[in-house]
Parts: structure tokens; C-alpha cells; sequence
């Protein structure tokens, strides 16, 4: 299966609900340049590390470091996301964190069967409590950026070919 997969997460607390630190949270990316290897491969362009192996392309952006992204690979297996492939497509469907986290998620939209050469970036968002209340609420915001198939390295940076909102509100 050739797929490339990149999860975005931007991080934050009550300190980035309004005001200037909400237009700075709201400004983040939601999706980048994959990275591309240049060691060993004589021609201009090297493939993507997602063509030779199961990794994603996995960014953090946390309030602390004022949205400043960081990233890093990961293996495929450590992300929330199932991909399955069958009849010449790839069935894509994140999976959702926790059943306590809010807000609740009854009813979730079915996967998306992706053509070669097609992409998709789906969202969720979260809010959590630390335990037992002590600290004040977490906030999420996990964007999936998939393609099934080869990509430029610039493919997650413009709109996407099919969109999931699955956002819901947070208070």
C-alpha cells in the first residue's frame, strides 16, 4: 500500500480561547510539505520516506512555544488512524481518542474510500480535564492529511480534494 499520512496537532489551553492568543492558534497550518530525503539518491528530487516504509509525518504545535511547529516521523502503527485498502481504494477512518473526551461522538461519519492520486484531510477535536479537576481543560486539534498513493511534497499544502469535518463544540 502506498499511502502517505501526516497528523497535525495543535495543543492549547483556556489561555487561547479569545484574544490574540486564539488568532495565533487559529493561524496554525493544518498541513505542510512532507519531508523529502536527499541521501543517496542521485536524482534531483529524492521519494518521499513514505514510499520505502510505514512512517507518517507527524506535527505538533503546542500554546507553550507560541504555535511554533515541530516535527517528526512515526511509525504508521502509532497513529489513530485505520487505513485499509481493498478494491483498488484506501478505506480511511481516524480513530477517536477517548470515549471520555468531549465532545461525545454518537454518531461518526463512515470512511472515505480514496481513488489513487486523491487525499483527504479530516479533523477532531477534543477537550479534556486533568484527573480529578486539579489542573484546567486541554484542548486538541487533530487534523489527518492522507493520500493514497505517491504525492508531491507539497500536496497537504493546498485545499483538499475531500474534507472531514468532524469538529464539535468545545465551550
Amino acid at each position: 500500500m502506498e499511502a502517505a499520512v501526516q497528523w497535525v496537532r495543535t495543543t492549547w489551553t483556556k489561555k487561547s480561547r479569545g484574544g490574540e492568543a486564539a488568532t495565533r492558534r487559529n493561524a496554525a497550518p493544518v498541513g505542510f510539505a512532507l519531508p523529502y530525503e536527499r541521501a543517496s539518491f542521485p536524482c534531483e528530487q529524492a521519494p518521499s520516506p513514505y514510499e520505502r516504509a510505514p512512517f507518517a509525518h507527524v506535527v505538533r504545535m503546542h500554546e507553550r512555544d507560541g504555535f511554533a511547529p515541530y516535527d517528526s516521523r512515526e511509525e504508521l502503527s502509532k497513529v489513530a488512524v485505520q487505513l485499509r485498502e481493498a478494491d483498488g481504494r484506501l478505506r480511511v477512518l481516524p480513530q477517536v481518542w477517548s470515549r471520555y473526551a468531549l465532545p461525545a461522538r454518537r454518531r461518526r461519519p463512515p470512511t472515505v474510500r480514496l481513488v489513487p492520486g486523491q487525499w483527504v484531510r479530516w479533523q477532531l477535536n477534543y477537550r479534556f480535564s486533568s484527573a480529578m479537576g486539579i489542573r484546567g481543560w486541554t484542548y486538541w486539534l487533530d487534523t489527518f492529511n492522507i493520500a493514497y498513493g505517491p504525492v508531491d511534497a507539497d500536496a497537504f499544502l493546498s485545499a483538499p480534494p475531500v474534507f472531514i469535518d468532524e469538529r464539535g463544540y468545545l465551550r
